[in-house]
């Protein structure tokens, strides 16, 4: 576990994550009184000037609340830059936190985790929820503690001049905790069901995006849309749900504080006219003028209610991702410097929860060994890699490598040793540089070169730009060879002593895929190699393949012993 997982508590995740700029928002926080003080200093000059008047006293006596004014708004400008500087640093920094600590526990999260969960909704997470929290954060600090500084102050201040209505002060405290509580019981299971109706829209626009090709190659244009307009009414739906409480929330605190501030001020008008208490014509103005700053404030409190609750449902939806039970567990395990390339499956089962896909599979593979794995779709030869990676974890027998069982090593440092080309070559929005030298840093010009050529990628000195031309989306501006020679590229500049090669030939034509073959073959010399591959054909010169069927060893051997057994390979090869 990270240092900042360690610091962030999920279940007081605002708090510890504040925790760091406490003494910003400490600062933010005597800054803001200082700023908001003219709300209530100035209904105390008003009402002095007020009975000044009425008194008809003598002109000096405005100097006092002259001055008091102008220093209140000038402590205003000055405090304001200080406050806006040190709250916005502590909002932004929980923000970075935030998503560093998403993305981390991203990575920590076990491959099945993310095979069945979406990458838009992940995206949502990292992005528009913790956006959701700065937001809420940002907009709810100064209009609540605007309130609680106008209620201290101005309760301070009637307490001096007309201390018989604090009892009137004292009502808007239940009323707005009646209010808010409402509100949260209301709005809670609408906000919740809000924001799962948004992650599922943005899982049908990640869909739409990436089948675009396969919907136009079929006319499908109108299927795609009508999904994602679904999911956008079901949006509506639940929106429009949410509006309505908030809109019948806000139309109740807006009446109720405004029937309050019209009975303090026909109260203190009345109580003045019949003399039952010594109130004079300022005072009046006075509770007026801070019953209404009380309910403006409070009423402006309200309004960003929906924001707040919006806030809590993405905190609870990041808290999930935190909380997430499904993590690889590499903590505290041993360390690998060094790698041979040895692999051993020793009575290895596993399964998906739907059935056995491997079936107490015995097999030893030796360093610098090239083994094949084939057989017909579901015989596990994907499932097999990937507990080979620790991907997976067996639910039986163990896999070790270099004689280390995978549960007592640190699979993070083990991979280092390990180079995966899939079928379908992963590049990233950058330069052709960035991403064959990805994750390793200082990477020479000559291992550059080297890497290219050998992966015969040499198209890549062809191009204006060179190794800094832009792949583009996803490698959009590349073909499929080509992208496929630069994640061989990738594979061979980390120098592996193992190496998964996934049906990485399969989506090729047959002219690149002898070109690609090739570099293949310079890639695999004197490494630990695993290809799994349906084209037979690719798999000719293994040192050994592994014909697998329904999760278990049915043959190996070379190429040639196998094809002259007549077994099942001689079948499918004969298939082919």
């Amino acid at each position: 576990m990270t240092r900042l997982r360690q610091e962030l508590d999920p279940d007081r995740l605002l708090r510890s994550g504040l925790r760091p700029a406490r003494g910003r928002l400490a600062v933010a926080v005597v800054a803001f009184i200082v700023k908001d003080s003219p709300l209530w200093i100035l209904p105390i000059v008003t009402a002095t000037v007020i009975d000044a008047l009425v008194e008809q006293r003598d002109p000096s006596s405005l100097v006092a609340p002259a001055g008091l004014a102008v220093v209140a708004i000038l402590a205003n400008v000055l405090a304001n830059a200080v406050y806006v500087r040190a709250y916005s640093y502590a909002v932004r920094q929980l923000g970075a936190r935030l998503r560093e600590a998403l993305a981390t526990r991203l990575q920590e999260l076990s491959i099945g985790y993310h095979a069945r969960s979406s990458a838009a909704v992940a995206q949502t997470k990292v992005v528009r929820d913790v956006e959701n929290i700065e937001l809420m954060l940002q907009q709810s600090f100064g209009p609540v503690l605007s309130a609680f500084t106008i209620l201290i102050g101005a309760g301070i201040a009637t307490a001096l001049r007309v201390p018989e209505f604090l009892p009137v002060f004292a009502l808007t405290v239940p009323l707005a905790t009646g209010l808010i509580l409402w509100l949260r019981r209301r709005t809670g299971p609408s906000n919740e069901a809000f924001r799962r109706s948004v992650e599922q829209m943005s899982s049908r626009v990640n869909e739409m995006s990436s089948l675009l090709e396969v919907t136009r190659a079929h006319g499908l244009e109108a299927v795609s849309v009508r999904r994602v307009v679904d999911t956008s009414n079901d949006v509506q739906r639940a929106g429009m749900s949410l509006d309505r409480l908030n809109g019948r929330f806000g139309a109740l605190s807006w009446s109720s504080y405004q029937l309050l501030t019209l009975g303090c001020l026909f109260g203190a008008a009345l109580v003045s006219m019949s003399g039952l208490i010594p109130i004079s014509v300022g005072d009046v103005v006075l509770l007026s003028s801070y019953f209404s700053l009380l309910t403006g404030s409070i009423s402006s409190a309200f309004q960003i209610a929906p924001i707040v609750t919006k806030g809590i449902e993405s905190r609870r939806s990041i808290v999930e991702v935190l909380l997430e039970p499904d993590v690889e567990r590499n903590g505290g395990k041993r360390e690998v410097s060094a790698a041979r390339g040895a692999i051993d499956f020793v009575g290895v089962d596993f399964d998906y929860g739907s059935g056995r896909v491997i079936d107490g599979l015995d097999l030893s593979i030796a360093p610098g060994e090239t083994v094949a794995f084939v057989g017909p779709s579901g015989s596990g030869k994907s499932t097999l890699v990937n507990l080979a990676l620790g991907f997976l974890r067996p639910v039986d027998g163990r896999v070790l490598i270099d004689g280390a069982d995978i549960e007592s090593i640190d699979m993070r440092t083990a991979r280092r040793f390990i180079s995966v080309v899939p079928q379908e070559s992963v590049l990233f929005r950058g330069s052709i540089r960035e991403n064959v030298a990805y994750g390793i840093e200082d990477v020479s010009d000559e291992l550059l070169t080297d890497a290219l050529l050998n992966a015969n990628a040499d198209f890549v000195f062809d191009l204006p730009d060179g190794w800094d031309t832009p792949v583009g989306d996803r490698g959009a501006q590349l073909s499929g060879g080509q992208r496929q020679r630069l994640a061989i590229a990738r594979a061979l500049i980390r120098d592996p002593a193992i190496l998964i090669l996934d049906e990485a030939t399969a989506a090729l034509d047959p002219e690149t895929q002898a070109e690609v073959q090739d570099a293949i073959d310079r890639l695999t010399a004197d490494r630990t190699t695993l290809v799994v591959a349906h084209r037979l054909s690719t798999v000719r010169r293994a040192d050994r393949i592994v014909v697998l069927e329904a999760g278990s060893i049915v043959e190996s051997g070379s190429h040639d012993e196998l094809a002259a057994a007549g077994g099942t390979y001689a079948r499918l090869l004969a298939q082919q």
